[in-house]
């Protein structure tokens, strides 16, 4: 794994831990990744909106059945689609980015400058008055602005702006102290600049992604963290023992792939080998995952477009009993 071409972190938390840090967090200035380098981590942080509707749900402030068009009438009057199938990628809402028809989110921001875009609403013109897609609970169809929908049912329902309900709801309990959703014109220190192969060179991705995560992805991180993140999520500290099996059961499928509320499920025999999230972003990518037989976690973050998901495999099948 020495002569692997990486640039980031990996971290195994186990009886045993591992961890390895390869790379520049900085290039121009030559600074390291280190073990406690925060990391963008895109797509991966929309565990934390799920965490946050379910907390929700158990309180009784809204329901999965609740429909987005009763919830937010006068933002989304004709999309009357649930919670469930928003949080399952099975509404059919339009996206702002469609993954399977677009092939670089870097587009996107050609016609709209990605500094404007620092909050959910700021998003809402791009999706609101197109048509649905399918009908809703047809099928699975990978859905970002889904979540930025969940976004903004949680900032109606608790009168916060989302970051810091996140913040509120899942950082401070997890005692993720080093995560945010920060500015990437005003990063904090220790944190990794995502970086973008332009033909033979590098640049940065701070104009390749929204100035600001939100509901949908754009949270920072450190390894450490999401480690915090997993064992206070499966120890019933974030959600209830009830709550906690419902977004851990296989909710929407795939192509053979299994998806619960803001989660991937990785089936071995009658039961779950992992539980894993992923994110991929110009500059980012990212994978998490946590092994129910051993309890183990592993996290891999990188700031370069791709790499995490291969090492995270490898360091797999090195390292972690399936049994």
């Amino acid at each position: 794994m020495e002569e692997i071409n990486f640039s980031g972190v990996a971290y195994l938390a186990k009886k045993e831990p591992w961890a390895m840090a390869k790379g520049f967090a900085d290039r121009a200035n030559e600074r390291p990744n280190a073990i406690d380098t925060r990391f963008g981590i895109a797509s991966g942080s929309k565990i934390f909106t799920a965490v946050v509707i379910c907390q929700l749900v158990a309180e009784g402030k809204i329901s999965f059945e609740d429909q987005l068009s009763q919830l937010l009438p006068k933002t989304f009057p004709h999309f009357n689609v649930t919670i469930h199938q928003l949080l399952t990628h099975t509404s059919g809402i339009p996206d702002y980015f469609d993954e399977q028809v677009m092939d670089d989110f870097e587009d996107l921001w050609k016609q709209r400058p990605m500094y404007g875009m620092q909050t959910a609403s700021d998003f809402i013109p791009l999706f609101k008055d197109q048509p649905i897609m399918f009908e809703p609970g047809e099928k699975f169809h990978y859905n970002n602005a889904g979540y930025i929908a969940l976004g903004l049912i949680i900032e109606n329902v608790t009168g916060k702006e989302f970051v810091d309900a996140v913040e509120e709801r899942i950082f401070m309990p997890a005692k993720m102290q080093n995560s945010g959703y920060f500015r990437l014109d005003c990063l904090p220190g220790h944190t990794a600049f995502g970086y973008i192969e332009d033909e033979g060179d590098w640049r940065t991705n701070q104009y390749a992604i929204p100035v600001r995560g939100g509901a949908d992805g754009g949270a920072y991180v450190t390894a450490s963290d999401m480690a915090n993140f997993w064992n206070c999520l499966m120890d019933e500290t974030l959600l209830t023992e009830n709550m906690l099996e419902k977004m851990l059961q296989v909710q929407a499928t795939e192509k053979n792939r299994d998806y619960g509320y803001g989660l991937w499920i990785e089936k071995q025999g009658t039961g779950a080998l992992n539980y894993h999230i992923m994110g991929y972003d110009p500059g980012v990518s990212f994978h998490s995952a946590f092994y129910p037989a051993e309890g183990s976690i592993l996290t891999v973050l990188s700031n370069k477009s791709d790499g995490a998901y291969g090492l995270a495999k490898t360091i797999e099948e090195l390292k972690i009993d399936k049994e």
